[in-house]
């Protein structure tokens, strides 16, 4: 695995969050910040439909591929070795077999949490 990340041959397929749509048209957004431009872009529009995706299991098999599996639309983000070393030490944080330290992180850092999307 550490040698694919060296190379830069380790991505991630990211899938869209929400899926905005109207009566003319679809939008699938990959942040927030994208959610909120694309609602005030809709201000006027009726029958605006939000959907929330939590996982992939929650997408058709049609809009998996329209969005994340396609290479013609899809985005893949680089997984670099500073990304495995901090998913690594917050993996082993969150599920690992040390209560106190897990529960003093959580103790710290639960007030300044912004995205629990991991």
């Amino acid at each position: 695995m550490v040698e694919l990340i060296n190379h830069g041959h380790l991505f991630i397929a990211q899938p869209p969050l929400y899926r905005i749509k109207t009566n003319k048209l679809q939008r699938w957004v990959y942040s927030e910040q994208e959610r909120e431009e694309e609602l005030r872009k809709l201000k006027g529009a009726k029958k605006v439909a939000l959907q929330r995706y939590k996982g992939l299991g929650e997408m058709s098999a049609e809009q998996l591929w329209e969005t994340t599996m396609n290479p013609a639309a899809r985005t893949l983000l680089t997984v670099s070795v500073d990304d495995a070393a901090k998913a690594d030490w917050i993996f082993h944080m969150l599920m690992g077999g040390e209560v106190p330290p897990r529960k003093a992180f959580i103790q710290a850092h639960a007030k300044s949490v912004r995205n629990l999307d991991i």
